[in-house]
């Protein structure tokens, strides 16, 4: 199995792969049309990145069978287009949640305590204590999170060993999981918004999260508030954030924002930054070398799956609920040709197939088909299908 590791990757990871049988062609400088000539020349069946974008010709000009996301977000890769060419797409979800969570603690305590504005006024020979010795402190200050994931919950022990409370809003999270953590689940953004001395964001990048921090969620904030995005930059309304820092003295740390870079080196030219009680980080959050071994070793045990299963670990793009109404269960005798027969009176019948299984009985003498169609077969088809081949059983069906 030929491997194409697209993005800077850890030596384990790469020794991994080796190690497991894979052919692995490393070019962490490739992108664009750089990289779609890789994939070509390469031929490989499974392609690893990081930030790179995958895009529709990538998966359409080669023999990719697997992406492999060395992250969490999917959002650079083209997940319809992998679906529609039937490509796995796979990520490593909460690999990186310990060291998001550290990112996202310390712009909490830089931001309280003037951290980085105080190192540039040393460093630029001004000493002004009386300035910098204004903080709230954390102690016993609420903690709004706005999604309760891996992270958000990484984030939220540790804002409890400071003595904070936490209260939160995720569609996801059971009310029993969130009393066991002590966090207060309240009914919306807003409401957490509004309650919260410090608001944190920890969104995955979908249809519904797009731009749901918006004028509402800041509307709803006290003055002063600190805010916090090491999520993803499109899950907040930017501008809608700049009017808040301007006419509501909200104070913000982003690991991540709209103007951002889409290489490792560039220039940045974005208004944010140039408000007072604004910081950032260069979107590092899952940047520590705990979280990348951690990562190459999730990669690995996913491509190992693949390659001796068939399947990968962490799908993102299968269907939630399968099209399919009825299932078919065709008893069989385990011979060559029973399941062509089978398929091919399907496909008579106008009938597609939407999932199958065939499950082998001790002995390998006899075997039972479940198949999942997408209608009901009618007797015809039924009838044609207990006497496609003398191996047939029996044959029954049920609805879904």
């Amino acid at each position: 199995m030929k491997v194409l590791v697209a993005d800077k990757f850890e030596d384990s990871g790469r020794r991994g792969l080796a190690e497991i049988g894979c052919e692995v062609a490393y070019e962490p400088d490739v992108s664009g049309e750089s990289l779609l000539a890789a994939v070509k020349s390469t031929g490989a069946d499974v392609l690893v990145v990081r930030s790179s974008q995958v895009t529709r010709p990538m998966l359409e000009s080669g023999s990719l069978q697997l992406v492999v996301r060395a992250g969490a977000g999917t959002n650079t890769i083209d997940v319809e287009a992998a679906s529609e060419r039937g490509i796995w797409v796979a990520n490593c979800p909460g690999k990186n949640a310990i060291a998001v969570a550290e990112l996202a603690t310390g712009l909490m305590l830089a931001l309280d305590r003037h951290i980085a504005d105080g190192t540039a006024d040393l460093k630029s020979g001004k000493w002004n204590k009386k300035r910098y010795a204004q903080a709230r402190g954390l102690f016993g200050r609420t903690l709004g999170v706005i999604g309760a994931g891996t992270i958000g919950i990484e984030v939220i022990k540790r804002a409890q060993a400071f003595g904070m409370h936490a209260i939160a809003w995720d569609k996801h999270l059971l009310p029993a999981r969130a009393e066991e953590l002590n966090i207060t689940l309240l009914a919306s953004p807003t409401e957490v918004a509004a309650a919260a001395d410090i608001l944190t964001v920890h969104l995955a990048l979908v249809p519904e999260t797009r731009g749901l921090i918006g004028d509402g969620v800041f509307a709803s904030m006290k003055p002063g508030t600190i805010f916090i995005n090491t999520s993803r930059a499109e899950v907040v309304d930017q501008a809608s954030l700049e009017r808040a820092v301007k006419e509501r003295g909200i104070r913000a740390g982003l690991d991540v924002f709209a103007e951002e870079p889409s290489g490792g080196v560039g220039d940045v030219d974005a208004s944010i930054f140039k408000l007072p009680g604004v910081i950032g980080t260069h979107h590092i959050g899952a940047s520590t070398d705990q979280a990348q071994e951690a990562i190459a070793e999730e990669t690995v045990r996913i491509v190992r799956l693949f390659k001796e299963t068939g399947r990968p670990a962490n799908v993102v793009n299968l269907a939630t609920k399968s099209p399919a109404t009825h299932l078919l269960a065709v008893r069989h005798y385990d011979r060559v040709g029973v399941l062509a027969a089978v398929f091919d009176c399907l496909k008579k019948g106008g009938i597609n197939v939407q999932e199958t299984e065939n499950i082998v009985f001790d002995g390998a003498r006899a075997a039972v088909a479940r198949i999942h169609v997408d209608r009901a077969p009618g007797g015809e088809v039924l009838d044609a299908l207990r006497v496609c081949t003398p191996d047939v059983i029996d044959v029954s069906l049920v609805a879904l």
